[in-house]
């Protein structure tokens, strides 16, 4: 289903700021999931295969010596087919969130949050609208991790509403249990017409699991980052709109913190 964007929504940035085109809406993972031959999916499985040899081979693309950032994220054509987007429908709340293309041509995450608690009996709380990243496979759906080792920041060029966000990152562990392990930290905006640079340290970076954070803290897997992604869910009731340029990991050598949190000794 193609949903219109309402330009009303978002006089903070201007009175057109949406360009007339479709967004895109909540659709089931199934909806990307393609059918193929046994004999395409055995010749594009060993394409990619072929691929990660040969990159094995030619060794890292990234040059300690000279490279002092990656980019995350960027603006291109299809990058909004690369994120799903996660609302408290799932639970019977009233939030929403669409994600689409600015009149800028930059990334526009934008809806509505809603603290009202679905009429149950068993939900407590409710209110959150998520952006995520798609898992990325490769031969015979291996995941494919992003390696940030290298980097100890992370830079935002964003334009905001006045609200603040969570950025999230999920990485891939060995043990089952873990799956729920999120690392986030707060995203700060301002608001009015100007673009701003955020910088988010990766020691800032604090573990929750399953909306609960965990006394026994740990820093982030920056060798196996699955997916990232921003949160909105600040429990103020209203509408949000959160613009997006650029995402990239730095290293900043003026930022010599290791881990911001005290580690308690805890004895289970």
């Amino acid at each position: 289903m193609q949903v219109f964007s309402k330009s009303r929504l978002y006089v903070v940035f201007g009175k057109h700021i949406l360009k007339k085109v479709p967004c895109k809406a909540i659709r089931p993972l199934s909806s990307d999931v393609r059918e193929e031959s046994v004999i395409n999916y055995w010749k594009r499985n060993f394409r990619l295969f072929r691929g990660e040899i040969y990159d094995k081979l030619r060794g890292s693309k990234l040059d300690t010596m000279y490279d002092t950032h990656k980019v995350i994220m960027s603006c291109d054509t299809n990058i909004v087919n690369k994120f799903n987007i996660q609302t408290d429908n799932a639970i019977g709340g009233k939030s929403w969130a669409k994600l689409c293309m600015s009149r800028n041509n930059r990334l526009l995450f934008h809806g509505e949050l809603s603290t009202v608690v679905p009429k149950d009996g068993e939900t407590e709380r409710s209110g959150y609208c998520a952006l995520k990243s798609k898992q990325l496979y490769g031969a015979f759906e291996k995941k494919i991790q992003i390696d940030l080792s290298p980097f100890n920041v992370l830079k935002f060029r964003i334009r905001g509403d006045g609200r603040s966000y969570m950025v999230n990152f999920y990485a891939d562990s060995y043990y089952s249990d873990t799956q729920d392990d999120i690392w986030s930290y707060f995203l700060f905006t301002r608001g009015g017409p100007h673009w701003q640079e955020a910088t988010v340290p990766f020691s800032k970076f604090f573990l929750s699991s399953r909306g609960r954070i965990q006394d026994r803290q740990e820093l982030v897997d920056l060798e196996n980052i699955n997916c990232f992604g921003l949160t909105m869910a600040d429990a103020v009731d209203g509408e949000f709109a959160l613009e997006i340029d650029i995402i990239a990991a730095t290293y900043d050598p003026t930022h010599t913190e290791e881990f911001a949190y005290e580690m308690y000794n805890a004895k289970y």
